[in-house]
C-alpha cells in the first residue's frame, strides 16, 4: 500500500482486497490525508488476529508518532509486530527489495519532508516451451538450467540452444508514485522510462501561483514531467476541491502529454 489516509480500510473492504496480503505500507509524508488511517488499520489487523509482521516505510518523523499511538492504544500485546523502516526523503535510493521487486525513494519538494516511491519489477527468467521439451525428450530436471541460459546436449551429441527451448519473459514493469510536490524540472531524470507515472495535479494553470505557494503542481506541470521522462502512461490525482469537474485538468495535461487519465476511487489500472 502507498499512503494510508482516513478511510483506507473502508476502501480495502469495498475493493474486496485481502487484509492478510498487505505486508508493506509506504508513507510519503505526514500530512493527514496520507497517514491518518494508519493507526486504525493497524488496530483492525490486530482484531482480525494478524500474526505476520507489518512493515511501515516512512519518513523518520513518523517513528515517534507511531510509537506513541501504539503505546497509548495498545499497551497490551497487539498480536503481531509492527516494524518501522525510516526513509530518507532527501535521497534517491533503494528502500526495499525482495526476489521480484525493488522499491526506490524519490525525493520531492513539499512543505514538509516528502518522497515518492518507484516500484520496479526485477527481470524474470524466460518461459520454457513445453512442446520443445517433449520433442527432444528433455527431462524436467533440466528446466532450471535451461531457464538460466544453459543449452541441452542430446544423447547423440546434438546441442539444442536454450533460445530454441524458451520464449523471452515479459519486460519488467515500473510504476512511479509522486505524491505532493511542486514542479521539479529535474524530476524526470529519476523516472526515465517507467511504464506508469502517478503524479499529483492539485491545480490547473489558472492557479499556478497557488501551486508554487503551497508546494503543489498543476496538471500541465505533471504532464511535462511525464513527457520528459518518456513514460508510457500518466495518471493524475490529488485534485483541489475547487474543481467540481476534473476534466479541465485532464484536458490541460493532454495538451502536453496525450496518454493521460484521471484517477478515481477504486480504479484498477494496468501499469
Amino acid at each position: 500500500m502507498v499512503d494510508c489516509g482516513e478511510g483506507a480500510q473502508i476502501q480495502l473492504r469495498r475493493s474486496n482486497l485481502s487484509f492478510n496480503k498487505l505486508g508493506h505500507i509506504f508513507i510519503s509524508h505526514l500530512h493527514g490525508d496520507h497517514c491518518f488511517g494508519l493507526i486504525g488499520l493497524i488496530s483492525t489487523f490486530g482484531l482480525l488476529g494478524r500474526t505476520a509482521t507489518l512493515h511501515i516505510h516512512a519518513p523518520e518523523e513518523l517513528r515517534h508518532m507511531l510509537k506513541t499511538q501504539l503505546d497509548l492504544f495498545f499497551n497490551y500485546d497487539i498480536g503481531y509486530e509492527v516494524e518501522f523502516h525510516a526513509v530518507d526523503t532527501t535521497k534517491h535510493q533503494v528502500v526495499y527489495e525482495d526476489r521480484s521487486l525493488q522499491v526506490e525513494s524519490i525525493p520531492l519538494e513539499h512543505r514538509m519532508p516528502c518522497c515518492g516511491y518507484l516500484f520496479r519489477e526485477k527481470p524474470s527468467l524466460p518461459h520454457i516451451r513445453p512442446e520443445m521439451l517433449e520433442l527432444y525428450s528433455i527431462p524436467t530436471s533440466q528446466i532450471n538450467n535451461i531457464k538460466a541460459g544453459l543449452d541441452y546436449t542430446l544423447d547423440d551429441g546434438r546441442v539444442i540452444s536454450h533460445l530454441q527451448l524458451t520464449t523471452p519473459a515479459p519486460a519488467p514493469r515500473a510504476y512511479a508514485y509522486c505524491s505532493d510536490t511542486r514542479y521539479m524540472p529535474h524530476l524526470h531524470e529519476m523516472l526515465e522510462g517507467v511504464n506508469t507515472l502517478y503524479h499529483e495535479a492539485t491545480y490547473g494553470r489558472d492557479h499556478e501561483d497557488n501551486a508554487l505557494k503551497y508546494f503543489h503542481s498543476t496538471a500541465e506541470q505533471a504532464a511535462m514531467v511525464a513527457r520528459d521522462a518518456h513514460v508510457n502512461q500518466l495518471v493524475l490525482g490529488h485534485y483541489s476541491a475547487r474543481y467540481e469537474d476534473e476534466s479541465v485538468l485532464l484536458k490541460e495535461a493532454q495538451t502536453v502529454f496525450p496518454n493521460v487519465r484521471l484517477s478515481n476511487e477504486k480504479d484498477v489500472i494496468d501499469v
